[in-house]
């Protein structure tokens, strides 16, 4: 039977940036939401406000729930609030899902899941591409590996938070898409750096240079999304410079384990270094202009 708003009640681990719009949505649909973050933050007290119960270990927001959802930052921090001491694995009853909505190690995702199985508690791995925007719009894209039951019913659950939602394989499956998904962001993010950087050095209005080359095959969701900001100056966080590293480390380790050359990856990994040498890792991806700036002596921004 699908987890429809009406008779399933959310445990809900993590109110980050992405997290607290989603668990917003989530009640925007119907569902009664049990909710735990480790720290004191406004946008916390926003979904409390929104109705959501506020518990004190991700334990207690397991407790009594059909669905339980984790997206917080690392694998460590995934395995401390599923199996950690106050941690989901004691409470989840057997028959309930946990969704996993971090990005992290696919083969710990897998450990995970085994180790949830053996209580009777199915799992499923979804992260998630799209950014603040997608999490607050409802309109992310969903990357999921699993059991195809498990996922016929958390669909109502995706589909509260996203528009684009797959079941891709088995546990592991949908943290492996993210990371070809990361892939994908980083080459495009390195492309469009390097375009506005070049139109910046060539003394061209890069405003103007960006409404031109976004309209046709360059265009992309970095060129729409995030070259804006670039020409504004705009470095808020929509996705940080810091988690972005993360998650290109996890793509450098699983093709590694297949043996795989990513060169574009590797390069992207090394001008994030730069961005955060320049004490930058809590913007927003889009700093990595940043890297090209301080080489080039100029910045890619609209004049005054």
């Amino acid at each position: 039977m699908p987890a429809t708003p009406s008779e399933t009640t959310v445990g809900f681990v993590g109110l980050g940036i992405m997290g607290a719009p989603m668990a917003q949505n989530l009640m925007k649909a119907g569902y009664k939401l049990k909710v735990y973050n480790r720290s004191d933050r406004p946008r916390v007290q926003e979904v409390v406000d929104a109705g959501a119960e506020r518990v004190a270990t991700p334990g207690a927001a397991a407790d009594g729930c059909d669905v339980i959802i984790t997206i917080v930052t690392d694998t460590p921090d995934v395995e401390d609030v599923i199996m950690g001491a106050d941690g989901v694995v004691h409470t989840a009853a057997s028959g309930s899902t946990v969704i996993d909505m971090s990005t992290i190690s696919p083969r710990v995702t897998q450990e995970i899941a085994e180790k949830l199985s053996a209580k009777g508690v199915r799992m499923l791995d979804a992260p998630v591409s799209g950014g603040d925007v997608g999490a607050v719009n409802g309109t992310l894209s969903i990357m999921v590996g699993g059991k195809q039951d498990a996922f016929d019913h958390c669909l109502p659950v995706f589909e509260a938070m996203g528009k684009n939602v797959n079941l891709i394989g088995d546990h592991g499956a949908g943290q492996t898409t993210k990371a070809c998904n990361q892939i994908a962001v980083a080459g495009a993010n390195l492309a469009m750096a390097e375009a506005l950087m070049l139109a910046a050095a060539s003394e061209l209005d890069v405003q103007k240079v960006l409404d031109a080359i976004s309209g046709g095959a360059a265009g992309s969701w970095q060129m729409t999304n995030l070259g804006p900001r670039i020409v504004k100056g705009d470095f808020a966080p929509g996705f940080m410079v810091r988690l972005q590293q993360k998650d290109l480390k996890l793509v450098l380790e699983a093709a590694n384990d297949v043996k795989l050359a990513v060169p574009a990856v590797s390069l992207a990994h090394q001008y994030f270094n730069i961005v955060e040498r320049l004490g930058c890792a809590d913007e927003g991806t889009q700093a990595l202009i940043k890297a090209y700036e301080s080489q080039a002596g100029c910045e890619a921004r609209v004049s005054d």
